[in-house]
């Protein structure tokens, strides 16, 4: 007996210790993130090395909890619950977070730029601090930029090597004005559908085609309904990490550094890792019995006067915000490209 009187006084003076332990390592915060990006994705990866790096940087005290494939729910769902504060992260495109800052369509305008290197200037230096007032004024905050990639036409019935080959057709379209004003310019019928819809409708032939990236129709499966990709490579579309501003807002410095820490970094990864898996992954698509068609010069040229067409349809009833963001792009690729022709 008087053994177990002196474990259990041990006990007793041990516990508090443990707990207050505990308590120690426990986060202060949590940032649930949400991206419809599966697993194995350069997207999901980097979330996961964000993860990491984040952890580690404020000794646990930021813990990140990714909510991957959708299972949260389609990129404007997700979007709408980071605004509201349901969520306190997502990892989306510029079409989705659009939903939200809608002069953020200006960055879906087809045939914007004309390479990575122009839509890395513009993005990092050019509308940075732009884009990032634009996010706060609606309860946002940009963590960093990442990247969709290069959008190209996926199809069941076809290689799209004109605007002609798309007329009439029933194309998913990103619920997006600007994407919208894309298919009507290029004589296609959009329908709009969520990222989630887009597989079954492609099987059951509710539409003809869609456009987005080899990354993303691979890593949705979309691949395994279609017959044709055309390398049109008509948008480029970056995407980001955002996060809501009253729970940005409310960390500490310190843990408020380590969620922006990724600029300096994991954004430049991760955009180098997905335009290096891209032309593995069109590669791969024989394997899937996907046929791919690589555009001449020509026949990407026959897209020019309705690519206009189309900007200038949404500019139209955009409104300043957008038509302003619009023109600093613009202003700010002519001195580009004086420079890199």
């Amino acid at each position: 007996m008087k053994l177990v009187r002196v474990l259990l006084v041990a006990v007793a003076c041990v516990l508090p210790f443990a707990f207050q332990a505990r308590a120690q390592t426990a986060p202060a915060y949590t940032l649930k993130i949400a991206s419809v990006a599966p697993e194995g994705t350069p997207w999901a990866e980097g979330i996961t090395t964000f993860k990491k790096q984040a952890e580690s940087q404020t000794a646990g005290k930021l813990a990140i909890r990714p909510f991957l494939g959708g299972i949260l729910g389609d990129e404007n769902e997700t979007v709408s619950q980071c605004a509201r504060g349901q969520i306190q992260g997502v990892g989306a495109s510029t079409g989705a977070i659009a939903s939200i800052v809608p002069e953020l369509n200006v960055l879906e305008l087809p045939y914007l730029f004309r390479n990575e290197a122009e839509a890395d200037y513009i993005l990092d230096t050019v509308i940075l601090s732009t884009v990032e007032q634009a996010l706060r004024a609606k309860g946002l905050v940009l963590g960093f930029w990442s990247e969709n990639g290069y959008r190209s036409f996926g199809t069941g019935y076809g290689f799209v090597k004109s605007p002609a080959d798309l007329a009439g057709h029933k194309m998913r379209s990103q619920e997006s004005p600007a994407h919208l004003a894309m298919y009507r310019a290029f004589g296609a019928q959009p329908v709009p559908i969520a990222v989630t819809e887009v597989l079954t409708s492609l099987q059951t032939g509710v539409i003809d085609g869609y456009d987005n990236t080899p990354l993303f129709a691979d890593a949705a499966q979309w691949t395994s309904a279609t017959k044709y990709y055309s390398l049109t490579q008509h948008i480029y579309q970056p995407a980001a990490i955002i996060y809501n501003k009253a729970w940005f807002d409310a960390l500490p410095e310190d843990l408020q550094k380590a969620a922006l820490s990724p600029r300096t970094g994991l954004m430049q990864q991760m955009r180098k890792e997905i335009r290096a898996l891209t032309p593995l992954l069109i590669d791969n698509f024989k394997y899937k019995k996907v046929q791919v068609y690589a555009l001449s010069a020509a026949e990407k040229a026959s897209f020019d006067a309705p690519a206009k067409k189309a900007r200038d349809e949404y500019l139209k009833t955009a409104g300043p915000a957008a038509n302003a963001l619009y023109t600093k792009i613009v202003t700010g690729l002519a001195e580009y490209r004086k420079t890199h022709p």
